[in-house]
C-alpha cells in the first residue's frame, strides 16, 4: 500500500496536487467542507467548480471528515486560501500524525497581525513543530498541472531533511521541484506577486502594451526584494521560482485570478464587482492591504503596493494611478532597491 497524504481544501491548487500525487500513486485524501463537492469528486472524478476538465484518478478520495483525511498520513498538505490558514491549522492539530510532514501551499500575508503562513504555524503548532513545515511556491498554475504541463517549483524549510522529504514526494517528469533553506523570502514572493498582478492587470485593463506590464514588473519585482530584504530574506530568492518565476506567471496569464481582477478593475468594475465575477479568491486584495501596512511599520517603500492599494479601497481612478507612479520623483535604478 503506498504512503497517505491528506490535502486540507479542496481548490483548483488543492485538487492539482491530488491529481499529481494520486498519478505518483500515493493514497489521497481530499478534505472539503462542502459536502456537494466531496459528493461531486467521488462519483464524477471531477473538481467542476475549481479544476474543470482535469480527470482526478481513482487514487483519490474526497472527504467531509477531518480526522479521516489526516489519520495515518505521512504527509498534510494545506491547500487552503491564506486567510483560512490559522483556523484550518487550529483544527487539524489534534488530529495530525506525529512526524507527519507539513505543506502550506498559501501564499499571503495574514491581514489582521501580519503574518507570513510560517509564523501562524508556529504560533499555532508551537516552534518544537517548526521544523516539520514546508512551503511550496513558485509559477505553478493548477490548469497546467492538472494537465501534467511541464512545471518547476521551490520548497523551503527550516530543516533541510524536511524540504528534501517534500522534493521527493512531488517531484516527477513534470513537476520539477528545488529546495531552498528561506522561508521568508519564499514565502514573501508567492505573497507580494499577486499584488503587482494586480497592478499588471488594471494596465492591460486600461488598455496599455506591453512596456507598461514589463515596467511593472520589473518595479515590481523591486518592490518585493526591498520588502524581503528589510525582513532578513536573501535577495537571490527573488531571481528564483518564487520570485521572478511566480511574478512573470501570474503577471501574464489569462490563468491567474490576481490579473483577471486587475483587468476588469483598469476596464472600470467595482471591487464588489470583479469578485463576484472571479467566483474564486483574490489572494492580491487581501494581500494589499497587510503588505501596505507592513511597508508602512518598516519604511519600506513600495510606490506600486500604495497605488494598486488606492485603487481597490481608495476609489483612485486606475489611469491616475499609473500616472502617479510614472511621475515620480527620479532616481538611480540600482540605487532604488535599497529605499
Amino acid at each position: 500500500m503506498g504512503k497517505k497524504v491528506g490535502i486540507l481544501g479542496a481548490g483548483s491548487w488543492a485538487t492539482a496536487n491530488s491529481v499529481l500525487l494520486a498519478q505518483k500513486g500515493f493514497i489521497v485524501k481530499l478534505w472539503s467542507i462542502t459536502p456537494e463537492q466531496v459528493t461531486e469528486i467521488n462519483e464524477t472524478r471531477e473538481n467542476k467548480s475549481f479544476l474543470p476538465g482535469v480527470t482526478i484518478p481513482a487514487g483519490v478520495e474526497a472527504t467531509g471528515d477531518l480526522e479521516q483525511a489526516l489519520s495515518d498520513a505521512e504527509a498534510v498538505v494545506f491547500g487552503v486560501p491564506s486567510h483560512a490558514f490559522r483556523e484550518v491549522i487550529r483544527k487539524a492539530l489534534s488530529y495530525i500524525p506525529d512526524g507527519a510532514i507539513l505543506i502550506n501551499l498559501a501564499k499571503g500575508i495574514e491581514e489582521d497581525s501580519l503574518c507570513r503562513m510560517s509564523q501562524v504555524f508556529t504560533q499555532e503548532a508551537g516552534s518544537a513543530m517548526a521544523w516539520r513545515y514546508v512551503v511550496l511556491s513558485g509559477p505553478s498554475h493548477a490548469e497546467e498541472v492538472g494537465r501534467m504541463v511541464p512545471t518547476a517549483v521551490v520548497v523551503a524549510s527550516s530543516c533541510l531533511e524536511s524540504a528534501e522529504y517534500v522534493q521527493d514526494l512531488f517531484m516527477c517528469d513534470f513537476f520539477r521541484v528545488y529546495t531552498s533553506s528561506d522561508v521568508t523570502g519564499v514565502e514573501l514572493g508567492g505573497a507580494l506577486k499577486n499584488i503587482i498582478a494586480l497592478g499588471t492587470g488594471i494596465a492591460d485593463g486600461i488598455g496599455y502594451g506591453d512596456n507598461t506590464k514589463a515596467a511593472l514588473m520589473t518595479r515590481g519585482l523591486t518592490e518585493i526584494s526591498r520588502m524581503g530584504m528589510a525582513m532578513g530574506a536573501s535577495p537571490l530568492t527573488f531571481a528564483g521560482l518564487a520570485g521572478v518565476g511566480d511574478l512573470i506567471v501570474t503577471c501574464t496569464s489569462m490563468h491567474s485570478r490576481n490579473r483577471r481582477a486587475g483587468i476588469a478593475l483598469g476596464q472600470g468594475k467595482s471591487l464588489d464587482e470583479v469578485l463576484a465575477e472571479v467566483k474564486m479568491v483574490v489572494e492580491g486584495v487581501r494581500t494589499t492591504r497587510a503588505a501596505r501596512r507592513l511597508a508602512q511599520s518598516l519604511a519600506v517603500e513600495m510606490p506600486i503596493t500604495e497605488q494598486t492599494h488606492q485603487v481597490l479601497f481608495e476609489g483612485l481612478a486606475p489611469a491616475v494611478a499609473v500616472n502617479r507612479l510614472m511621475t515620480r520623483g527620479k532616481t538611480r535604478e540600482m540605487e532604488d532597491l535599497a529605499r
